[in-house]
């Protein structure tokens, strides 16, 4: 059964705790009462070879949620969480820090590794000092932290509203409106500089010009040569270049008579 840790007393039945973060051992320091505005100095603390230093303890965070449901809304919840400082051999309680406000827990000016924590107990409260040993633990006490305020509502949740676990409300979706054309309207359409080119391509000429023009321009004549059309002659086949080719030698074939010889009219040479 699930007990109260300040008080050590039974919770109810539909009572959840969990663990949301725990160190094994941490320093735990008695500290000078606070001069400063700005905040603790760990430098003092750890002065004069650890000299206030009083004792050594496991660290926990402990998370505790009580359904609290209503008429109205069947999942709501209280939920609390506190630091609790025990014995790491006995798990005795040493001291508790319930953790109402986020000045309960406040960091050393110079350093990342040491805190200071405000204790209650039989009425009294205390402000005592406590280190890490590794950075890395003192990195996740801050995170476990960091989630515990935006569960009690300390910071702003982007993904749920107060309270661990209840999602947004969804927003209210918005009415629908009405695009669609009432009996009667219209709508006017802007085509840029189509209208002007349209205007520009209009033919504005008497029927008289047109036809002027129209004679005008289908009594130029082709230029010499090109057969009344526009376009180039086809070139010759292959097979008219080699007739062509042909003839040219038969026409430049030198006779015997050209060359120097006769006839034949004198025989054979004696």
């Amino acid at each position: 059964m699930n007990t109260d840790p300040l008080t050590g007393q039974p919770l109810p039945p539909t009572a959840i705790q969990r663990i949301l973060y725990l160190a094994p051992k941490v320093h735990v320091y008695q500290i000078p009462p606070l001069t400063s505005t700005k905040g603790y100095q760990a430098s003092t603390w750890t002065a004069d070879n650890n000299k206030r230093q009083i004792f050594t303890a496991r660290l926990r965070i402990l998370e505790t949620s009580i359904p609290t449901a209503s008429d109205t809304d069947d999942t709501a919840e209280k939920v609390t969480t506190t630091l609790l400082l025990e014995d790491p051999s006995s798990g005795q309680l040493f001291a508790a820090a319930p953790y109402t406000a986020p000045n309960v827990v406040e960091q050393a000016l110079d350093s990342s590794r040491f805190f200071a924590v405000t204790v209650t107990g039989e009425g009294r409260k205390a402000v005592l000092g406590m280190g890490f040993e590794e950075r890395s633990e003192a990195f996740d006490f801050s995170i476990a932290l960091q989630d515990a305020r935006r569960v009690l509502g300390f910071e702003p949740n982007p993904n749920a509203s107060a309270g661990r676990g209840k999602p947004s409300k969804k927003p209210l979706d918005e009415p629908k409106r009405d695009f669609s054309l009432k009996e009667g309207q219209t709508i006017s359409i802007n085509l840029g500089g189509l209208k002007g080119r349209r205007e520009r391509r209009e033919d504005t000429r008497s029927p008289e010009q047109q036809k002027s023009e129209q004679d005008a321009l289908f009594s130029i004549k082709p230029p010499p040569g090109s057969g009344g059309s526009g376009m180039l002659p086809p070139p010759p086949s292959a097979k008219s270049v080699k007739e062509e080719r042909r003839r040219s030698r038969q026409s430049f074939e030198p006779k015997p008579e050209d060359l120097g010889f006769d006839d034949g009219e004198f025989g054979e040479f004696q």
